[in-house]
């Protein structure tokens, strides 16, 4: 396969696996609707972030070290499931609190930068991502790899993870969004919080289950 061919395909497979529903979808669509737009789209900043750290720890071959060491691996797995777990009770605690839209949130660089963290620590919190991406260049790299394609996929995976959720941020910080958030926001936010804690809790409980 020509080796363009080649890289189109492995973004293509990392686009479908960003638009797959979990906590990061979660988390983006939360900031973009209660905080406001630019919120979101730096949260989808930090998402692009994750990626491009994975993707230079995948093309170091750092994931490989996970694959060996055992409980390294699963100790990484309890604290990203923890993570999620703490991340959802809070998201739970906050649901019965109201909320001010922001209409101006170049007022608020603050919560910009709050922000892209959270969504850099939720993308960061699953192990199972970086040896994802170990998987995908093993399964899908060419052997020899040229070394232009292995400097491009960092780059080109942030831009992959960021333009889908730039994507989800926009969508859901438009009006007709915000309105069904703010109607139904106690049983919204309960119910993602109690999706991010329960992939939190799965997370750690999988971890768990390799030590027998």
């Amino acid at each position: 396969m020509h080796e363009f061919a080649i890289l189109v395909t492995i973004l293509g497979v990392f686009l479908l696996g960003a638009m797959s529903p979990g906590p990061s979808f979660i988390v983006v669509s939360r900031i973009a609707i209660a905080r406001s737009r630019a919120d979101g789209l730096m949260a989808a900043v930090g998402m692009g972030i994750g990626g491009f750290l994975f993707a230079c720890i995948a093309v170091a071959g750092l994931t490989a070290i996970l694959l060996q060491v055992e409980w390294l691996s699963m100790l990484l797995r309890l604290a990203g499931g923890a993570y999620l777990v703490w991340i959802g009770v809070g998201i739970w605690r906050a649901a019965p609190q109201t909320i001010a839209i922001a209409d101006a949130p170049a007022d608020q660089p603050g919560t910009r930068w709050k922000s892209l963290l959270r969504g850099l620590f939720v993308q960061i919190s699953n192990p199972k991502t970086a040896i994802f991406y170990a998987s995908m260049f093993a399964a899908l790299l060419p052997s020899p790899t040229p070394t232009w394609m292995l400097l491009a996929l960092p780059p080109l995976l942030f831009i992959n993870e960021f333009v889908w959720y730039a994507i989800v941020a926009l969508g859901f910080s438009s009006r007709a969004p915000r309105v069904v958030y703010l109607r139904s926001k106690t049983w919204i936010d309960r119910v993602a919080g109690a999706v991010v804690g329960a992939l939190g809790i799965k997370l750690m409980a999988d971890s768990v289950r390799t030590i027998g």
